[in-house]
């Protein structure tokens, strides 16, 4: 079955460069027909946007801080100016200081904790209540999440806090949303080569043991990710909603490591 996203409207945030996880979700539903926007953080984000959108055909870029109302109530009403309504937005927005993502948990300052929380957790809550009011037939709402919200994982932190804070708003969103025909969901990939990923502390060895001992042998791709995500925002995803879909290979079954990599 081919999955078309044909004359479906969408905002997406967080791009940073080509391997993002965020452009592997845009590419996918650009090549399935859907017509796109982006936001980005500061000057030199733009730049490495610009080429990204104008090669799936988008000529509307917005500057955006999620911590700033004004920021974002700028990027909303562009939107309203240009479309009108939207039909799906997809959040890949998450900071913490990566110096607090080493060492023990513990520690975690108490600033770090509220803006991780605030620009992990509650951008996606206040993108939605903005979302939604230019989705009056409908829409779909999706974030992106990761293990380290329910298992402990090396060198994450607060930013596990944070993942959940942030699966839990999804389900209450939906829970919110769903009389208005607005579906909220989840994609959890398991690690994979971005730019917030290098970011974390262990990068290549967290990398290399899922993808030595993940079911499928194999770690999430952005087409794999991508291709999630055109499900979730089409029709074919009319009756998923309050979801957190796991694209990681299956590591997430898993209670020990494969019998050869055991040490």
């Amino acid at each position: 079955m081919t999955i078309s996203m044909k004359g479906k409207r969408g905002l997406v945030m967080g791009v940073a460069n080509e391997r993002s996880i965020a452009w592997g979700i845009a590419k996918a539903m650009a090549e399935a027909g859907a017509e796109l926007a982006f936001t980005y953080q500061g000057e030199a984000f733009g730049k490495r946007l610009e080429p990204l959108a104008q090669s799936v055909g988008s000529d509307i870029m917005v500057d955006v801080d999620v911590t700033d109302d004004a920021s974002m109530d700028t990027a909303f009403a562009t939107l309203k100016d240009r479309w009108g309504t939207l039909d799906f937005v997809v959040h890949a927005i998450a900071f913490s200081d990566k110096n607090e993502l080493t060492g023990r948990f513990i520690n975690t300052s108490r600033e770090n904790f509220k803006n991780s929380l605030a620009i992990s957790c509650y951008s996606f809550i206040d993108v939605a209540n903005r979302a939604a009011a230019l989705m009056p037939d409908g829409g779909t709402l999706l974030t992106l999440t990761y293990q380290g919200s329910n298992r402990v994982t090396p060198f994450y932190n607060v930013m596990g806090v944070a993942k959940a804070a942030l699966e839990s708003a999804t389900r209450y969103l939906a829970n919110d949303l769903g009389p208005q025909g607005i579906r909220v969901n989840a994609i959890s990939p398991g690690p994979m080569k971005t730019l917030a990923g290098a970011a974390i502390g262990g990068a290549r060895k967290t990398y290399k043991h899922t993808d030595l001992n993940a079911p499928m042998r194999s770690n999430a791709t952005l087409e794999a990710v991508g291709g999630t995500a055109v499900y979730l925002a089409s029709d074919a995803g009319a009756c998923t909603t309050g979801e957190i879909i796991r694209v990681d290979g299956g590591f997430h079954v898993l209670g020990m490591p494969q019998p050869d990599h055991l040490v």
